[in-house]
């Protein structure tokens, strides 16, 4: 590793932000100093690698055929240094970080917590709620929970619960169907990012190729389920999503069919590393509380 002593860190640091971030301004901002300094951390960065690893542009800087390769080998080193001080901050063993979907903590998770508390007093939880998928080897994390299909590079997937989806509606719109063909004619409440369609239950109903009018079309899941509440149509929900909601008696399930998209809820670990107990007490946890939710669909 005698060749880092040729170009000081910081020059390193400022080529990755700026080769990441696209501009002067946006690396200056995230390392804290001003735009002339990077600039001039990068200038004295290509002279001491002896290559030019951008082309200034009216578009911003762009990486040469030459600095390419740089960029990202500097790209995955800062990663790899990243994590090594995530590894030595993790000194409190009573904190558990867990990233999950927004849909996820709101909708299953954050009804359940006090029975987490109560079981492991001496475990503090705190919640990431993202949709971007995290490797727990690179930050802080120490355990996600994610819908898919559970192959995800650099991570260690692990299900939890297949997903099946199945119409919800109101214990009112309910009331008027009487075999599955009556779900035609009422309004369908689209969630836009869902990766199913209708046609996963229909085949499952026996109505393959049936489509339903649509009423509204939201990007999250849990307005959708809102809408459904209000009686504003029928959604395809999943377990997890709407269990609440039916054990209060809020929502009705129809009919009883249930689909398999194919997809899953995994736990999402670092790869090639032993679990702490911590993690270890909150997978066992989940299981027990996902038994009950699935107590609920028998």
């Amino acid at each position: 590793m005698k060749n880092l002593n040729m170009v000081h860190l910081n020059g390193l640091r400022a080529l990755e932000a700026v080769g990441r971030l696209g501009s002067l301004q946006a690396a200056a901002d995230e390392l804290g100093v001003s735009v002339g300094a990077v600039s001039q951390q990068v200038i004295k960065a290509e002279a001491q690698l002896g290559q030019v690893i951008f082309e200034r542009t009216a578009r911003g800087m762009i990486a040469t055929e030459a600095g390419r390769p740089v960029l990202l080998a500097l790209d995955e080193g800062f990663a790899r240094l990243s994590a090594a001080v995530s590894i030595a901050s993790r000194k409190d063993d009573t904190i558990l970080t867990i990233s999950v979907a927004p849909v996820f903590a709101a909708r299953w998770l954050v009804y359940r917590l006090d029975r987490f508390a109560v079981r492991h007093p001496d475990i503090k939880l705190r919640l990431d709620a993202t949709t971007n998928l995290v490797n727990p080897a690179l930050c802080d994390v120490d355990i996600g929970i994610r819908v898919g299909s559970g192959k995800w590079p650099d991570v260690k997937a692990e299900l939890l619960l297949e997903q099946e989806v199945f119409p919800v509606c109101s214990p009112e719109m309910a009331a008027t169907l009487k075999e599955p063909a009556d779900i035609l004619q009422l309004p369908a409440i689209i969630d836009g990012h869902a990766m199913f369609t209708w046609e996963v239950w229909m085949r499952e109903a026996g109505l393959s190729g049936a489509t339903l009018p649509t009423r509204h079309v939201f990007n999250d899941a849990s307005l959708c389920l809102d809408a459904a509440i209000a009686g504003q149509g029928v959604m395809l929900a999943w377990q997890t999503l709407a269990a609440f909601a039916l054990a209060e008696g809020r929502l009705a399930a129809p009919f009883g069919i249930r689909a398999r998209t194919g997809f899953g809820h995994y736990f999402v670990t670092a790869e090639g590393t032993r679990e702490p107990k911590k993690v270890r007490d909150f997978k066992a946890w989940i299981r027990e509380e996902m038994a009950g939710t699935l107590a609920l669909f028998q």
